[in-house]
């Protein structure tokens, strides 16, 4: 085999090589989601027993920096590190008000009426809050600091109170994601407590 030949034949395998290696190059990372609701089923009441507790959980407000679709993790010196491939499943405001909704209506075996008509002569509770701080550490913490209020809507003072719950993660994305949702379940909880003194016609007070 002459040397032009053998030189001819190398080319060609090296062309035909070549797209292989770039798909291998250029394969993209799979986006991952992730939800701060959902999970086991919640009992609802049934008709036979007493009236269920009404409520109405407001859309949560929450800082402008982690008002996108990915996860936002703290580095080190302040940096915060946007993860493209790792995403909510929804705008994180709304995946925090229904993980909220669904908690109180669990702990209270109530009903969220938001946008709904609540039945006449029920007594109902309006519920909000304003997420203050919403701050992930990869392998480290997970934290909620929120500033909720309840008031009984045909009147009744407001209550006020200001909460915050920090869970400690393990490694991976999946440990943060159970990290918030086990303090969003605290911050439910809390909430709960809150509307259970305003229906027992006591003095709203702080956790």
């Amino acid at each position: 085999m002459t040397p032009f030949i053998q030189a001819r034949r190398a080319l060609i395998g090296a062309a035909l090589a070549a797209p292989l290696l770039l798909a291998g190059c250029s394969s993209t990372p799979t986006d991952q989601f992730y939800t701060l609701s959902g999970g086991a089923a919640t009992v609802v009441p049934s008709a036979a027993a007493s009236a269920p507790l009404f409520f109405e959980m407001r859309p949560v407000t929450i800082p402008a920096q982690v008002r996108r679709p990915q996860l936002m993790v703290a580095g080190e010196a302040g940096k915060i590190e946007l993860l493209e491939h790792h995403r909510w499943a929804g705008p994180l405001a709304d995946e925090i008000t229904s993980g909220l909704s669904l908690g109180i209506a669990a702990d209270l075996g109530g009903v969220d009426v938001y946008r709904n008509p609540a039945p006449a002569g029920s007594t109902l509770y309006r519920i909000g809050a304003n997420i203050q701080r919403f701050e992930s550490k990869e392998g480290s913490y997970a934290l909620i600091d929120a500033v909720w209020n309840v008031r009984k809507v045909d009147g009744g003072s407001v209550q006020t109170c200001r909460s915050v719950f920090q869970e400690n993660v393990g490694p991976g994305y999946e440990a943060l994601v159970a990290g918030h949702r086990a303090a969003l379940a605290r911050l439910a909880a809390a909430i709960a407590a809150g509307v259970r003194s305003q229906v027992a016609g006591g003095t709203p007070t702080c956790a």
